[in-house]
This record gives structure tokens, sequence and C-alpha cells, in this order.
């Protein structure tokens, strides 16, 4: 069956992005798609360079007559969000990525489609092997591990670049400019449980699912639900109704996506199970419409759980946790107060997970102020402190800094206009982008992001619009000539 994707202009970026659907590339696990890329490096003689841990860098040389230009950097990640659905058999280490196209957009079925940031990587890999072009001396900077923290990006090695101009070709908005992202660091929680020897009762699952999730940066200011939110507010409102005792409680699954699906294994008395589905069926029908159309697929189960294999927590360890969970903050809690529609500062929810003797629970913060960003994770700190748990805090990366007075910002805004009647809108965004590290470790780099339309990354409902992505490269060949 030929791919959706076949016939899709510019024919080349298509063809390797169909290809790149074919090859794991989970953060962490980028080593095929870096083998590939060191291949067609290979096939078309350019010169390459790959660091310990698996950043690539290729070069290739200016056109004729433009080969005594300075090398500008064309930069993205290899690595994708490995999100799926519940019901969906999908194995992100063997399993292809598979294409939909739909009213304009490609999609994947029922999983994450890694458009963020694998257009990017496809564009570089057309422009390696277009011999046609013109431009002048280009680096191409494939990093590795974006998505769990910039940690490829913090791992390049001194002398790794020559240029001191470069184009990041991870921004989501087409037609749009991003000259400056907010600084992160994520807080780990250690929260200690004691459990018992057993509980009488029927042993059942409670499940919130349906959720939209999204990047927890840039769609934190939508207003979306957080399913670990959900499940600890109702379970912490059933604890004065119901005696209970809670087993495992899970919920989220990296750092910056909002968590979409959170269960929690309970046991419960036979006689109060009709009781606890009706106070379910309530108290859910109210969050559902409290998020109203934002959240419309939000749902819920409560099933049976056969061969239950736990310990229950104590109730002091059970109220505990709900209210640590329900206490933390979750979404905006600073929009900028100069730049509309920009969120300063937030922290997201991220994860939970119980072991037999603790919950370990993950936030990811961000704010484009340093000392906002500092005051959130002092916060989240005391937040510890009261509940009787520990908190790895690890370092974070740096925000970028717009800079309006950008000389490669002036000539870009030049080109678009040449070429679409109009200048490009600039922003900031309230995400982290390799920009910042990248700048930090290369002092002076000029820098601009830009991108196609692409929608709900980090989650089964991201997709990518064709037809920007034509435009989208169609600008980005303009610029290499224009700026050679």
């Amino acid at each position: 069956m030929a791919s959706p994707l076949a016939g899709l202009a510019p024919e080349l970026l298509w063809k390797h992005f169909d290809r790149i659907l074919g090859i794991p590339r989970c953060s962490g696990s980028e080593k095929p798609l870096g083998d590939y890329i060191v291949s067609r490096a290979k096939a078309l003689g350019l010169v390459w360079k790959r660091d310990k841990v698996g950043n690539v860098v290729v070069r290739k040389p200016g056109a004729p007559g433009r080969d005594s230009a300075a090398f500008l950097a064309l930069q993205g990640h290899m690595d994708m969000v490995c999100e799926k659905n519940s019901d969906v058999v999908h194995d992100f280490a063997k399993d292809p990525i598979i294409p939909v196209l739909k009213d304009g957009w490609i999609q994947a079925r029922g999983t994450s489609l890694g458009s963020d940031n694998g257009i990017a990587v496809a564009a570089f890999l057309a422009v390696m092997e277009d011999a046609s072009l013109v431009h002048g001396p280009l680096e191409f900077l494939f990093t590795v591990d974006e998505e769990r923290g910039l940690t490829g990006a913090r791992s390049i090695p001194a002398g790794f670049l020559q240029s001191r101009r470069m184009l990041n070709l991870d921004s989501e908005e087409e037609g749009t400019y991003t000259i400056g992202c907010s600084g992160g660091a994520d807080s780990d929680f250690t929260f200690p449980l004691k459990r018992l020897k057993a509980a009488a009762g029927k042993s059942l699952r409670l499940s919130i699912m349906g959720l939209r999730g999204g990047h927890s940066g840039l769609d934190i200011h939508l207003g979306r639900a957080n399913a670990i939110k959900i499940l600890a507010r109702v379970l912490f409102e059933a604890g004065s109704k119901f005696s209970f005792a809670l087993g495992r409680l899970e919920g989220g699954s990296k750092h910056n996506a909002i968590p979409r699906e959170a269960r929690a294994d309970l046991v419960l008395a036979p006689a109060e199970e009709a009781r606890f589905r009706a106070f379910l069926d309530r108290t859910l029908a109210d969050v559902r419409a409290e998020f109203g159309s934002v959240e419309a697929d939000l749902a819920w189960s409560l099933d049976p759980l056969p061969g239950r294999n736990f310990k229950p927590m104590t109730e002091k360890s059970r109220r505990g946790l709900l209210a640590f969970l329900l206490a933390c903050p979750h979404g905006v809690l600073r929009m900028h107060p100069e730049i509309a529609g920009l969120t300063e500062t937030s922290n997201n929810l991220a994860i939970v997970r119980t072991t037999p003797s603790s919950a370990r629970i993950l936030t990811s913060s961000r704010s484009s102020v340093g000392p906002a960003l500092a005051s959130v994770r002092n916060s989240l700190k005391a937040l510890a402190h009261l509940a009787g748990a520990s908190v790895r805090q690890p370092e974070g990366y740096p925000g970028w800094a717009p800079n309006l007075h950008s000389s490669l910002l002036a000539e870009m805004q030049a080109i678009h206009v040449k070429v679409f009647g109009a200048e490009a809108r600039v922003v900031a965004v309230h995400a982290g982008l390799e920009c910042g590290i990248i700048g930090e470790k290369f002092p002076g780099m000029d820098m601009i992001s830009f991108g196609p339309n692409i929608r709900h990354p980090h989650s089964p409902d991201e997709r990518v619009e064709v037809a920007s992505v034509r435009k989208f490269y169609d600008f980005l060949l303009a610029v290499l000539r224009e700026l050679s």
C-alpha cells in the first residue's frame, strides 16, 4: 500500500519524513536515527562528526560562488515524545508510526506523530541531498534527548560548531519567528508510604481517561484537565464518604506532557460499590461540566481487579498522598505582564508512581523570569517539607532572552516580506528550546526559530499541516539563498 505521504510536496522532505517514521527515536533511543543521518552524510560525501552522547553535526560546502560566506547552522532534535492511546497496541521500539492524511493534515494512527521535530530533521536531510540549491556553507546540528530536558544540547562539546548564526526549526506556528523561550526545571519528590498487610473487600481499578493532554508549556494556558489532579480530587472527596483502602496510584508519563490518564487500585466493601459508582458518576459529571468543551471526552471506569497482589496503604498514608497531589500546583501561575497571551510562569504535575514504600512524584516548572522559576521551586520544596516528603531538584536549563535588535531577525523579516508580502509575527514561547543552552555555550550566537503548523504535539492528537510544510520549506530555501 502506498504511503499517504507519497506525492506530497516538497518531495524530498516528505520522502525522508516517511523514512523517519519507521525509525525508533523515543527520547534516549535516538541512535538508529543518528545512524541513518550519518549514513546519508557518508553517501553524499559530506563531513560529519558525532559526539559521545550521540549529537551529530554534518557540514555541507557552499554552492559555487557562495563558498566563502560564513557558516550558517540549522538545528533540530532527533528524539520525539512517544505517546499512545491506552487502547492502541504499539511498540515504539520496533513498530513504525502509521501516518494518516486527513483534511490537509498528517497525523498518526493512535500515537504521537513525531513531527516535533521530525519535520526539521527531514528538511535538513532534504537540503543535504539537494545539489541544486543555492546557499553558503552549512552546518546541520542534530541533537539527542531534547524532550526530556535538553540534555543533548547540554553535552555539545566546545568547537562542535563553527557558525555564529543559527536557524532552529523547532517552532510550531507557520509565519511566526520565535526569538525567546522560558527556562525550566524539574522537582522529583519521594513521599513515604506505610502499608497494611491486607484489607478486606472487593478489589477495583478506577481509571480516568480521554483527556486531551498536550505540551506542558505550549498548551498549559489552554485550561486542559490534568488526570492526576482529577483522580486525587475524586479520591480525596471520597475519603470523607466511604471507607476504602488505596493500593496503587499512577498517572502521567512524561515531564513535559500534561497527564491524559491516571488510575488507582483500591479495595472497597462490596455493599458500597453501587453507592460508590453513583458518587463517581455525580462527581465526574461535575468535573466534566467544569471543563466543558475543553475536555468533552473525559471518561472514567471502575473495573474489577482480579488477582490483587498489593498491600494497601494505611489511612494516614492515603490521606497524606492525596492531600499532597491535590495541593501541588498545576497550570498557569502568572501571565507575562507585558507580552499579551504569553505564559510567564507555570507548573505541571507530570507523573506519579507508587512503590511498596513510597510514591514518586515529578513536577516540571517553567518561567521566562529566572527569579520566578526559583520561587516556584522553593514553594514546591516548602510543600514537600509540610507533607513530610523529600525532594530532589536537579539543575534546570536556561531561558533565551529575546533580542529585538538582532541583525538576523532584521534580515529574515526582509526576506519574509520579499517571499510572502508581509512581515512574520515575532514571539517568545513558554517552552524550553535548545537555543537557550546553545546560546550559553556559544556566546554571541544570533538565533531565530521557526517551523510549520503543528498542533497538539506530545499527544496522539499531534498533526502537521501539509500546506504549511511546503511554505516553511520554500521559505527556508529562500533564507539559505539570501543569507549566502
